[in-house]
């Protein structure tokens, strides 16, 4: 049952204000004991002509419903009290009745191309690609849950300069035998010494440039070391990807674009866009805006314009209702240029075209980087995360069967979320102690939570007793707290879904555990009275909730800790 919605209906029947502007201005009071909902009157007081705690006098007196406990007047707002007893049991009857696909909505229909993860080939995923992985893997999910249909693009990062760079270091300091047995840490230390001994030998740059020419011209030797590349790197990382959960619809990376660049430039020359500014092909972005390069003054591409061709040929193969890049905020200028130089050819469907940005993770406040070597490994952090989870279950429950599996799930997993508890655009220092930690705003708190709830219910079980399914009983405040933010996980994951932010949905999933953790230390759960079957109904509804909850962000929920 949607209470607010009747807040609003209710309202508008006494004012003359559209139905959006009344839902706009609804507040939540901070303090429960003034009720659930609250219709400031202020903006009514200039049209009306009277004091806004003498409209809201006049509302109050004015309005009555069977869902409400009180409607009345406080000060300038109207404060709306639902009865416990009808939310408790609309929103257990809700949950209950559809179990996982609670909270589904179709709030749009169509593909939704996530270009995202996007790692480089022949480097090592770092942390510095667990962002775009876990929030793009996150919101597609979400997508899914309001209607629309994913597909998820890693479009890998397997052309360009670098590898002029990496064949040309290769060419110098490799050798097949090594990279056979380590082969991304190999091609990743070459690629650091490149780097390190360019800045001694400047030289070495031009022969990075030059090697990359030719792998552009399609030159045998080069086209046979880079193909090696991709396919030992991609082997590496799928093999975390299966770590953290994240499968793809779609690996067609930059180098899949390469035949399908000079069709744009041609359309761009046509339509009268390209003109040559300093030796480059250029497109004007407006007056005291820089013009975007399209090819640069040795006729090489740069990224823009591959990614011209990469939208077209997705929206000539998907249709797409809305297309997302998943990529880091540094890069909005590029998008920009994107969606701009798209508008310019033509192309309205720009406009469904998102930038979904995200802060940096820092270690001890310093960026993470690949070219300098000052880079901390995804592997290893993985790893870490789930021998640091064995160690807490060894020493919280050393009877637990599967240990290994719930390790894992609860070490990924902490990594998974702590990630996506930050607002998108946040940067944030990663301490991994503090990640793995079992309370505190953490992935495992809300595991241990979930993992608690099904513990009650094996407990029950055990008692011959089950939840029920209707005639719930249930009047108390902290029930009531607990089944409130039950009632809100449909609005949470629509505004998700809506902002791009999965954040949202984490922060949601730690609120509804605190609220949990309350009802169960304040609340004898498994006292056989009449209330009991209630009870469970609350219990089993809000395990429903946080394993869906996790599940949209791609954490797994394990049912014993």
């Amino acid at each position: 049952m949607d209470f607010k919605k009747e807040v609003v209906e209710l309202i508008n029947s006494q004012v003359d204000l559209p139905e959006e502007k009344i839902n706009a201005l609804i507040e939540r009071p901070k303090n429960p004991k003034m009720g659930d909902y609250a219709f400031p009157c202020f903006v009514l007081a200039k049209t009306m002509h009277k004091n806004p705690a003498e409209i809201a006098q006049n509302i109050a007196s004015e309005l009555s419903s069977d869902d409400f406990a009180s409607i009345k007047a406080v000060g300038p707002y109207v404060n709306f009290a639902i009865d416990h007893e009808k939310l408790i049991s609309s929103t257990l009857k809700d949950v209950l009745a559809a179990g996982e696909h609670y909270g589904d909505q179709e709030i749009g229909h169509g593909n939704v191309p996530i270009d995202m993860s996007s790692p480089n080939i022949a480097k090592p995923m770092s942390m510095g690609h667990l962002r775009s992985t876990v929030i793009g893997n996150s919101i597609a999910k979400t997508m899914e849950k309001v209607g629309y249909k994913p597909i998820k693009i890693n479009y890998l990062g397997d052309y360009g300069t670098q590898f002029g760079k990496l064949i040309a270091a290769y060419k110098h300091w490799g050798n097949e035998e090594d990279v056979k047995k380590d082969p991304i840490m190999n091609l990743f230390h070459y690629y650091v010494r490149f780097h390190k001994e360019a800045e001694e030998n400047p030289e070495l740059e031009q022969e990075g440039r030059e090697w990359f020419k030719k792998l552009e011209e399609g030159d045998p030797e080069a086209v046979e070391l880079w193909k090696w590349f991709r396919e030992v790197s991609l082997a590496d990382f799928n093999r975390i990807y299966k770590e953290l959960g994240v499968e793809f619809d779609s690996y067609n990376g930059e180098a899949f674009f390469n035949d399908k660049m000079q069709p744009v430039i041609e359309e761009l020359k046509d339509k009268g866009l390209l003109h040559e500014s300093r030796g480059a092909q250029v497109v004007d972005m407006g007056e005291d805006a820089n013009p975007a390069i399209i090819v640069k003054s040795d006729g090489t591409s740069i990224y823009l314009t591959r990614d011209l061709a990469a939208a077209e040929w997705r929206m000539k193969e998907y249709d797409f209702a809305k297309m997302l890049y998943v990529v880091g905020n540094e890069q909005a200028q590029h998008f920009v240029e994107l969606k701009t130089v798209l508008k310019k050819m033509g192309y309205d469907w720009s406009d469904d075209i998102h930038h979904i940005p995200f802060g940096l993770i820092t270690q001890g406040g310093k960026k993470l980087s690949t070219r300098k070597g000052n880079v901390v490994f995804l592997d290893q952090v993985l790893k870490d995360a789930v021998s640091l989870a064995k160690k807490q279950i060894e020493e919280k429950n050393p009877d637990l069967a599967d240990q290994d599996q719930v390790a894992h799930d609860v070490g990924v997993g902490a990594v998974i979320f702590h990630d996506l508890k930050n607002d998108r655009l946040d940067s944030f220092d990663f301490d991994l102690e503090e990640v793995v930690r079992f309370e505190g705003d953490t992935g495992p708190y809300v595991q241990y939570t979930n993992a608690r709830a099904q513990s009650v219910l094996r407990k029950a079980a055990a008692m011959g007793k089950k939840p029920a399914d209707d005639n719930f009983n249930l009047d108390d405040e902290w029930a009531f707290a607990v089944a409130k933010d039950l009632a809100d996980f449909p609005r949470i994951i629509a505004r998700s879904a809506d902002k791009f932010e999965p954040s949202v949905i984490a922060k949601f999933a730690l609120g509804l555990s605190k609220k949990f953790n309350k009802y169960y230390a304040n609340v004898k759960i498994l006292t056989d009275d009449d209330q009991l079957a209630s009870r469970l109904a609350l219990v089993e509804a809000t395990s429903i909730v946080l394993t869906e909850s996790l599940r949209l962000l791609g954490v797994n929920a394990p049912k014993e800790m």
